[in-house]
């Protein structure tokens, strides 16, 4: 006997339920070993992260501070997934779309009105991030190079280009050496509703729904899933491949860079270090985790956020080392990895027998 994947025909509401709910099971049973092996108690560790994170409308509003940008990079994500296109490059993108926004805010803001600036940093952003992502699509596209390292080593560009910037060129005469740009005028600052909370949660919010809209409900988002699902039929239902998968990634991108505007605007009020925390990389686990369905992304990070920030309370309180949050987010993608195997396929036991009939 002999144990083969087999595919599924379709996949059941079920099982689109029942396979996240328990990977995300066995991914605290797996964290729970490891407790112990710390000799830390899982049951208190778990509950500390929870009231960390949640406990108080205070520790709550720090929850949502890092949801946003995992909002908005985790649909973007999810978005090019679909097309089997695997983007490795939101933090890139959502970096290069703080930069964008910065040069807005400083540089153009005397010659703009006020009202206009905002509104502007952000477009800029988001058309920094789309652009960003474009390239390894368009390299894909035109040269069929492999996106997944192109956008990889794009994020250190990125990264170390907004460093350029921060500790040089842009950085702040007036700030002792900080590495830092000066404040933004109050024009270009995002406002808040509540501690450091800010109006880019609606904003990401109405941008979900808005996606899961054209995914579910246009002849562009069923194209979308074709060229993702089976590229030859798209080829021979007059879809346009190329041009499919350039649009979407550069939307895919827009949407990092947005949270990477939203991040200067709302939080920091200027370009410094710590723009880049790693949500472009926790981004592709939140958009494994909701089966790429931009609605459940928008809960998923809430989830992983609430992960971040609890995990930063149990590393004080409980003294555990500094990295246990991001192995907690790496024993969450293990098991969601191998979960949405058994989405799309089904194991098939095959006997001997079966075997010599299927022969003769």
């Amino acid at each position: 006997m002999h144990i083969v994947f087999e595919k599924r025909n379709s996949v059941s509401r079920k099982a689109i339920l029942l396979v996240p709910t328990v990977s995300f099971l066995v991914s605290l049973i797996l964290t729970g070993i490891l407790l112990i092996i710390f000799k830390t108690n899982p049951f208190t560790t778990y509950s500390s992260m929870f009231i960390g994170a949640f406990g108080s409308w205070t520790n709550f509003t720090e929850t949502l501070v890092k949801a946003i940008p995992l909002m908005l990079t985790g649909v973007g994500v999810g978005l090019a997934f679909k097309l089997r296109f695997w983007n490795i490059g939101a933090e890139g993108q959502l970096v290069f779309g703080g930069v964008a926004a910065t040069w807005v805010a400083l540089f153009w803001s005397p010659f703009l009105p006020s009202w206009l600036v905002l509104p502007t940093a952000l477009v800029m952003g988001s058309l920094a991030g789309g652009l960003w992502a474009g390239i390894p699509a368009v390299l894909k596209v035109g040269l069929k190079v492999d996106e997944t390292l192109v956008s990889l080593m794009l994020n250190y560009v990125a990264i170390l280009l907004a460093q350029g910037l921060y500790y040089g060129a842009w950085i702040d005469p007036k700030g002792m050496g900080f590495p830092g740009t000066k404040l933004f005028p109050k024009a270009a600052w995002l406002p808040r509703f509540s501690g450091r909370a800010h109006i880019g949660l609606f904003i990401a919010l109405i941008l979900g729904v808005i996606m899961w809209l054209v995914l579910n409900r246009t002849r562009w988002g069923f194209e979308i899933k074709m060229v993702g699902q089976n590229p030859r039929a798209a080829r021979v239902m007059g879809v346009k491949i190329g041009k499919s998968i350039i649009t979407a990634i550069l939307i895919s991108g827009a949407f990092s860079g947005l949270a990477g505007s939203f991040e200067v605007t709302a939080i920091s009020h200027r370009l410094q270090q710590g723009l880049s925390l790693g949500y472009g990389y926790t981004a592709i686990i939140v958009a494994w985790m909701a089966q790429l369905n931009p609605i459940a992304s928008l809960f998923v990070a809430v989830l992983m956020a609430g992960l971040l920030v609890g995990g930063d309370q149990v590393q004080m309180m409980m003294g555990l080392p500094s990295a246990m949050g991001i192995v907690l987010e790496g024993m969450i993608l293990f098991p969601m990895l191998a979960g949405s195997l058994f989405t799309d396929y089904r194991l098939k036991f095959i006997t001997k027998s079966r075997s010599r009939e299927a022969a003769v």
